[in-house]
């Protein structure tokens, strides 16, 4: 298994900084992800990198629909490299799509070798992609592992961050948000936002 890539400076002296791709889902732990690399002088963020479902034009897992995608893009400042997989595509379809992505990334940045995540704490999605980007040739940066979750939520609001809830089977609480800072949804949302996600 691999282990969280860090970088030390040796006495005396700085470290260049190591160029990475973040993974980008869309979702607050990407943009603090972000935040986090930024800050780290041992880190340089050159792209991002999301998986787009095709039939639904909608970023994978979170359904982040194409035109919030490029604004969030527009607001980092970065390069977006994409993986493009159809509506219930196998491991085996993702996979060969995501390695084609660090392909054409490494294709543009030679000395590539990491990817970041902004996984907090399932174990086995760390090590599915750890196993995952060994066998491509990749080191996994996971800047958040292990950080408290509700500690995170009221910096990412602290911090100026701006989000909108779509799932409605999570209770605020469990995100550590307190009541007042989550504003509901309207009762009957944009025959838009419905549909399936993937």
């Amino acid at each position: 298994m691999l282990s969280v890539v860090t970088r030390a400076s040796g006495v005396g002296g700085t470290a260049e900084a190591t160029d990475l791709l973040l993974a980008w889902s869309g979702g607050k732990d990407s943009a603090l992800a972000l935040q986090a690399l930024r800050a780290d002088p041992a880190w340089r963020v050159v792209a991002l990198v999301t998986t787009m479902t095709r039939d639904y034009d909608r970023i994978s897992i979170h359904g982040v629909r194409r035109a919030v995608l490029e604004a969030q893009v527009g607001a980092v400042g970065l390069p977006l490299i994409e993986a493009s997989i159809p509506a219930a595509a196998s491991n085996q379809v993702y996979e060969a799509a995501f390695a084609e992505a660090l392909i054409l990334a490494r294709g543009r940045w030679p000395e590539l070798r990491h990817i970041a995540f902004g996984d907090l704490f399932l174990a086995d999605v760390r090590a599915y992609r750890e196993a995952l980007l060994a066998r491509l040739g990749w080191s996994g940066v996971f800047p958040l592992w292990g950080l408290d979750t509700a500690a995170l939520a009221r910096r990412f609001v602290a911090d100026g961050y701006r989000a909108i809830l779509t799932l409605r089977r999570y209770h605020a609480a469990g995100c550590g948000v307190r009541r007042p800072t989550v504003r509901r949804r309207p009762a009957r949302p944009d025959a838009r936002d419905r549909g399936p996600l993937r």
